[in-house]
This record gives C-alpha cells, structure tokens and sequence, in this order.
C-alpha cells in the first residue's frame, strides 16, 4: 500500500522538483518540498514543517532548546525485553503503541493508535522501568523527537518487535492507521496497512542486538 510507503520514505530526494503551492518552512516562509522535514516544538508539543536550513538550527541535541530537528534514524531491537507479561503490565488496551520522553513533563509517556487517532495511555512507570532496566536499548531514544515502537507479541511463545524511529512517522503512521479505522478492531484494510508498515521497518532499520 502506499500509505505505508509515505510514512517511512521521507528521504529528501529529488530537492530541484518545484514544491507546490502552500507549502512553506513554518519558520521563514522558504517553499519547502513534499518530502520535507520537521522540528518539535516542545512547549506546546507541536510538529513543524521546516526547510533544510531552518531544520539544522536545531539538530544540537546537548542544547536546551525550544525546537528539536527529529532525526530520520530506525533501528530494530530484537528479542526486546517486552513479552506478553511486561506488555499487559502496562495496561495499554491495544497490542500497538510508541513511547517517547517528554522532556516538558520529565516522564515517558505512551499512545496507542485508534479511531480517533493517537490516544494517550496513562503509563505505569515501575512497570517501564523493569522494561528498562531489562532492556537498556531503550535508553538510545532522544528525547521529544524518537519513540519507541513496539507491536506486542499475539502469544506467550511470540517475539515482541521493538523499534526506534522518528517521532514524526510514528504520527504519521497513527495518522493514515485512523483513515483506514473501521469497527470495532480496526477492520482487514487496516491490518495488512500495519503489517505492510512493520515490513518496511524490517527492511529500513538497522539491527541493534541486545547486550
């Protein structure tokens, strides 16, 4: 499907091709393309669409700023320390969510996708962090502008998948997963979008193993 492509193929190709009209730097102004790139405001939590040179302001991860440019980093973290147990710990309704540090409120917090789109669960924090302290991979995401995605294992004898990706696609993803919602489960349209999805980040990220 393409909708799982467009999440995940935000690589700056083809910079020449005239953008179209409205779309703008939300910083200068400058025309920006379709395939363009973001910051997180972190006092309102808010994505914004920026160009290239606006989006470089930002990338300094030690300085405390206002603005952070989300890095276009994935990385899958095998054999992740999140079974069936750990994830019904965390009293997450659905067998999907990502997790991301607020550095506003100092905490991790969770949302799972849904008809109405990303719903935040109040996350149990000894339970996340048993999950860290099992699994320190965890602490790789940086703050405000990557999330921790992970898609629970159906069985006691399944293997959780774990991935860190931009904060952006992970919006993006609940995003078109909510346009494809239907019923009571999400219906088969929005199935295969999320199998087909977990199949690219296969292919995209870069394997870390667990130590």
């Amino acid at each position: 499907m393409q909708g799982a492509f467009d999440v995940l193929a935000r690589i700056r190709a083809d910079r020449g091709t005239p953008p179209p009209a409205g779309e703008r730097c939300e910083m200068c102004s400058e025309p920006v393309a379709d395939e363009h790139q973001h910051v997180v405001d972190v006092e309102v939590r808010q994505l914004m669409c920026v160009c290239r040179g606006c989006y470089l302001l930002f990338t300094d991860t030690a300085a405390l700023l206002r603005y952070r440019a989300v890095p276009d980093r994935y990385l899958a973290f095998p054999q992740f320390a999140m079974d069936r147990r750990a994830w019904e710990a965390l009293q997450i309704p659905v067998g999907l969510a990502f997790f991301f540090r607020n550095s506003s409120l100092g905490r991790t917090v969770a949302f799972y996708p849904g008809p109405a789109g990303a719903t935040e669960s109040e996350l149990d924090m000894q339970a996340w962090d048993d999950i860290r302290a099992e699994d320190p991979r965890v602490d790789r995401l940086a703050a405000d502008t990557e999330a921790l995605l992970v898609r629970a294992p159906d069985s006691e004898d399944a293997a959780p998948r774990g991935y860190l990706v931009p904060i952006d696609a992970c919006y993006e993803f609940v995003g078109r997963l909510r346009m494809l919602w239907r019923g009571f489960d999400g219906g088969q349209e929005a199935h295969v979008y999320v199998h087909e999805f977990f199949e690219l980040l296969d292919e995209r990220a870069r394997v870390v193993q667990r130590t």
